[in-house]
């Protein structure tokens, strides 16, 4: 009778606990939810897309529509200009590149030679940073061949960031040479380790981080985002 009594006890002590602790679990997920759905409410959809990048982005989108015509990536571009400057126009790298697009001298004195309406050289000066930025990557983007659009515009930035000569010679290493992402872009055709990680991630860092960023804050059509 004794022992019936004891072990009633210690099964009611038992459940009452186990009560207890699910009771406990139950007000901590309430607690999580009500947090992240706060958080989420809280942060607009372009949270991630600078301050600065306001400002340049009517022009943006008029000199890639002057360059790529009506149906232009402007996200894609706006996604190239935050992985090269953080929009900051009076950018200067540690190697010498310049502006919102960050172009070396000798790319910007060859580009100026190249077309006309970027003669005036001014890497510095938003309006001509964003046409020949969009210029160059045309210009590139015509010299590619890939599988679709989206990994053609990877090889092009691939060829702003490491020239387009690495892009041929990767190609003709590669297994999928009309495939960039993932496949021919990481082939190191003959540079330095450093280099490779930088020229490798330079495209998809633009495409699959930054684009989808400004396609959801509404910047225009990108080359990957759907």
């Amino acid at each position: 009778m004794i022992f019936d009594l004891i072990m009633r006890a210690v099964r009611e002590d038992t459940l009452r606990a186990f009560r207890a602790l699910l009771a406990a679990l139950a007000a901590l997920v309430l607690i999580l939810a009500i947090t992240v759905a706060g958080l989420v409410a809280s942060t607009p959809s372009h949270a991630q897309v600078p301050q600065d990048a306001a400002r340049y982005r009517l022009d943006l989108r008029r000199q890639a529509q002057l360059v790529w015509g009506i149906d232009a990536p402007v996200s894609t571009f706006a996604a190239q200009i935050h992985q090269e400057s953080r929009w900051r126009a009076d950018a200067k790298s540690p190697v010498g590149a310049e502006g919102l697009a960050q172009f070396m001298p000798s790319t910007a004195s060859w580009i100026s030679g190249a077309y006309a309406g970027l003669r005036e050289n001014d890497p510095f000066n938003p309006t001509w940073a964003l046409r020949a930025l969009v210029t160059y990557d045309k210009h590139l983007y015509d010299r590619v061949k890939a599988a679709n659009h989206c990994e053609r515009m990877a090889f092009a930035l691939s060829g702003y960031n490491g020239g387009l000569g690495w892009v041929y010679k990767r190609q003709k290493l590669s297994g999928f040479p009309d495939y960039c992402l993932a496949k021919t872009c990481d082939i190191n055709p003959g540079i330095t380790p450093g280099n490779q990680r930088e020229n490798a991630d330079y495209p998809r860092r633009i495409l699959m981080q930054h684009e989808p960023l400004y396609v959801r804050a509404g910047w225009g059509l990108g080359s990957c985002t759907k």
